[in-house]
């Protein structure tokens, strides 16, 4: 089922007469300091990642490899636009490309003023969507149920593939396909043809939940979960992210530890064998973009 056909689908069950309202932006406020004491950075920085992370079943991160298209369902015109606008901002800054005005969503906002109901219905009446079928493609039944069940004020879902790297084919049999065919260019033990891609995001937000947030703040939130594979149940009430937001509104946004894991996600070499070899390369990536910072005060 196509997203353009999805995002029908989904504005039939859940359209409300005017429209969730969404706070109005407000001015950001400061965070202090962050100092990590007794503690040597590269742990913290494991510790991040290991919580942030949420490949699809035993993959290594996917992320987008091609354009991303944001759509926006159920809120106003020009709220819907600034997050369009925003997750676009963040995805051209990590190199990808944005999808022009009219294109077909990969990245699908659902505005909802209750969104378990919502989440529980789309689920139910286009299961195929969250769950195609094809082995390494989403995360398990339980995180789909918790997808469906939970009371957060914003939840995800997110459908990647082991795609060929030569061809951009998936590497992954869906039911009623034959088994795909995939390039060998070396026999390695270091290196691999097959990528993970990211496909397909959902995200619902339920906004009743998100009155003690501003649009930009929202905006940025949606930015990061729909980017990366991000873990809804992450402990990182000791880290500084805009995945505290909620809990802690005088988070600005994303933070430099936000960025520094979306450019380390998107800058690691998807083709190494195994996950855990691709974490440690983010971890190396955040670990070298972490001292470049420290040290850039004392250059100047």
């Amino acid at each position: 089922m196509s997203f353009s056909a999805l995002a029908l689908a989904l504005g039939l069950l859940v359209q409300t007469p005017g429209g969730p309202q969404v706070p109005p932006a407000q001015e950001p406020a400061q965070l202090e300091d962050v100092v990590v004491e007794g503690r040597r950075l590269r742990s913290v920085i494991l510790d991040f990642v290991g919580e942030v992370a949420a490949p699809a079943g035993v993959r290594g991160p996917a992320r987008w490899n091609g354009p991303v298209c944001i759509g926006v369902v159920n809120l106003r015109g020009e709220v819907a636009q600034y997050i369009v606008d925003r997750a676009s901002d963040v995805a051209r800054e990590l190199g990808l490309t944005a999808g022009e005005p009219g294109c077909s969503p990969n990245v699908l906002i659902i505005a909802a003023a209750d969104g378990r109901a919502v989440a529980g219905r789309i689920v139910e009446a286009r299961r195929s969507a969250f769950r195609p079928g094809g082995s390494g493609m989403t995360r398990s039944l339980q995180a789909l149920e918790e997808f469906r069940t939970s009371e957060a004020p914003v939840r995800w879902w997110h459908v990647s593939a082991p795609v060929d790297s030569e061809t951009g084919h998936l590497a992954t049999r869906l039911p009623g396909y034959d088994a795909p065919m995939t390039n060998v260019s070396a026999a390695s033990r270091i290196r691999t043809d097959i990528r993970d891609d990211l496909l397909k995001a959902i995200i619902v937000v339920d906004v009743q939940k998100t009155a003690g947030v501003s649009l930009a703040q929202l905006a940025d939130y949606c930015a990061l979960v729909a980017l990366a594979q991000v873990d809804p149940l992450a402990d990182v009430a000791s880290f500084e992210t805009v995945l505290n937001v909620f809990s802690d509104p005088a988070v600005p946004g994303l933070t430099p530890w936000d960025m520094d894991y979306l450019r380390a996600l998107y800058s690691v070499e998807q083709n190494s064998v195994g996950a855990n070899a691709r974490g440690a390369e983010i971890v190396d990536q955040m670990m070298r973009r972490a001292r470049a910072a420290e040290a850039a005060p004392e250059a100047e």
